[in-house]
């Protein structure tokens, strides 16, 4: 084979690899917590190989894709609750940062988290993903940043709608 055919076949492998982690990238930012956590988990499922090991800065690793589909459960399971009866609106963005490793990519994350108060929690991290053919085998969450306070019960619509006109219930 020529040098020129290797060269060739390296850039359809590196396209391939951005083309991958660009659908698994969409797929998160098009799924809506709104209408439930179940979307995130398909898609956890179909991108993740089963041994992978996600690890943060600030945490241990962890691997394999049942300790970390529970971890991901007891995130979005809440934030499906807060989106749904609570009026809290979350906005994801990702954009690619290009680096120069085989099978591996990085971008940039945000999530806004806006309370009906107004109120906004942001938050931004990188991702570093390591693939084994079509699935991520390892992912690492770094630059984690925080702004804006908490959000309360005070940012959220949680309180029972008022009694209608004709409502015989007991109060």
């Amino acid at each position: 084979m020529s040098a020129q055919h290797h060269l060739a076949r390296g850039i359809q492998a590196d396209r391939d690899l951005y083309a991958r982690e660009r659908v698994l990238n969409s797929a998160i930012i098009d799924a809506e917590i709104g209408r439930g956590w179940e979307e995130y988990l398909e898609i956890f499922d179909a991108f993740y190989a089963d041994d992978v090991e996600v690890i943060t800065d600030t945490t241990h690793a962890v691997r394999g894709k049942e300790r970390i589909r529970t971890l991901l459960f007891n995130v979005l399971a809440p934030l499906h609750v807060m989106a749904e009866v609570g009026g809290l609106s979350i906005q994801i963005r990702a954009s690619p940062i290009h680096g120069d490793t085989a099978d591996e990519t990085h971008s940039a994350w945000s999530v806004d988290l806006i309370g009906v108060s107004g109120n906004t929690c942001h938050l931004s991290w990188c991702t570093l993903r390591r693939w084994a053919g079509s699935r991520v085998a390892y992912e690492r969450h770094y630059e984690q940043r925080h702004t804006g306070g908490p959000l309360t019960g005070d940012d959220l619509s949680l309180s029972p709608s008022p009694p209608k006109l004709g409502d015989n219930r007991p109060s």
